[in-house]
């Protein structure tokens, strides 16, 4: 099994800038994989961008997502999604 932190560096050897949401219950696990940027949130196992047929609070996960790819300056950054 490929472990999500594994993937997301192999997709950025590739030169493909990556961010990887969890819940936020999962920081110990994504320290452990180390990705080149994680962001945590308070959602659902699951559902990581929100609920079924939710675009406000979608688009938001993935603004949010955005704003770390062009603000993370060191590899391995963790931080928690604005509420």
């Amino acid at each position: 099994m490929v472990s999500v932190g594994y993937l997301a560096r192999t997709i950025e050897e590739a030169g493909i800038p990556t961010v990887v949401i969890y819940p936020a219950a999962f920081r110990a696990v994504a320290e452990i994989m180390h990705p080149p940027r994680a962001m945590l949130n308070l959602r659902l196992m699951g559902r990581p961008v929100g609920r079924p047929g939710d675009a406000s609070g979608q688009r938001g996960t993935l603004l949010a997502a955005l704003r770390l790819l062009e603000s993370a300056t060191t590899p391995g950054t963790i931080v928690a999604m604005p509420t």
